[in-house]
């Protein structure tokens, strides 16, 4: 059921013994969204855990700094930046049918939570996790800020994407007013490199193909570079917004190998053009800017079919 923000902050005053999941592989929005709000909960006098299906990276440890370690069963669920349960992970898809409100915004959200409240217009999640303290009269303080903060610049690329709006802008102000160190967490998320990162970086740059007269390109992310690297998840994180990066292409797709098998594409997409559009062929989804969708076959078949389906976008918008 779809709620008003106002119902949101409602819900959130009354819960006590409240679960605050985050999605798998997660992001700075998703953590920085989680953090957050269970920080201002706790401050509450809330009972209030963190549930995450893979580690946090050492690079957001200090959103969590403030927050005290609790143990309990949960009354209420509360799911982050997740637009799809299946987005949960192994260690939290236990709670995919008991989740009570899922706070998101994503334009491809399925509804999955017994409530929901979307805002596709916001930048992030954390935007609108902002927007919900402010209803709840919830005092943003240096942590607080520092927690949205950051999942608004790195779902933003640093204000770089056309997500960010005045109304981002204002928000990040504000943040900063209230005692968001922006120049650290800048320096941090945008430019610290591992050694690892680097090694990944250049090897996936070298395996970029490119089709259509240089419009679209295609990534590749391998277990063989990951191990050759010493790379983990969170080296590769914002990988794929490099490929797009080259001058003329309009749409990039990232390939990631899948332990398992299989791939998991990332899909960056220039303005106007959308890369919701090219992720929802193989049942995916996100926004027009950045999408993602898991295609299960050999790598050769997996470009073509990507290479197929961007062909047909171009066209359909006049392009070739």
């Amino acid at each position: 059921m779809k709620i008003k923000l106002q119902q949101a902050a409602d819900i959130l005053q009354k819960a006590d013994n409240i679960l605050v999941l985050s999605h798998k592989s997660p992001d700075g929005d998703t953590l920085g969204s989680a953090s957050a709000l269970c920080t201002a909960l706790q401050r509450m006098d809330k009972h209030v855990r963190f549930a995450c299906s893979d580690p946090v990276v050492p690079k957001y440890e200090n959103l969590f700094a403030e927050l005290k370690i609790e143990e309990f069963d949960p009354n209420f669920i509360v799911t982050v930046d997740i637009a799809d349960a299946k987005l949960l992970g192994k260690e939290t898809e236990q709670y995919k049918d008991s989740i009570d409100l899922a706070i998101d915004h994503h334009m491809s959200h399925k509804e999955y939570a017994k409530m929901s409240y979307v805002d596709s217009t916001a930048a992030s999640t954390t935007q609108v996790i902002y927007e919900l303290f402010c209803m709840m009269g919830v005092t943003i303080d240096k942590q607080i800020a520092n927690c949205l903060y950051t999942g608004l610049c790195t779902d933003t690329g640093c204000f770089r994407y056309s997500n960010t709006s005045a109304t981002t802008l204002r928000i990040a102000a504000s943040l900063i007013d209230a005692g968001a160190d922006a120049a650290e967490i800048n320096r941090i998320m945008f430019d610290t490199k591992s050694r690892a990162r680097l090694n990944v970086e250049r090897l996936a740059m070298e395996s970029i193909t490119f089709y259509e007269n240089g419009r679209f390109n295609i990534m590749e992310i391998t277990e063989e570079m990951m191990t050759q690297s010493g790379a983990t998840e969170g080296d590769i994180e914002g990988l794929s917004a490099l490929p797009r990066q080259v001058e003329g292409v309009l749409i990039a797709a990232t390939l990631r190998e899948k332990k398992e098998g299989g791939y998991k594409i990332s899909v960056r997409a220039t303005p106007p053009y959308d890369a919701s559009a090219i992720c929802a062929q193989f049942g995916g989804g996100g926004h027009k800017g950045a999408a993602g969708c898991v295609i299960e076959d050999e790598k050769e078949n997996v470009k073509k079919r990507l290479a197929e389906v961007v062909r047909n976008y171009f066209r359909s918008q006049g392009i070739l």
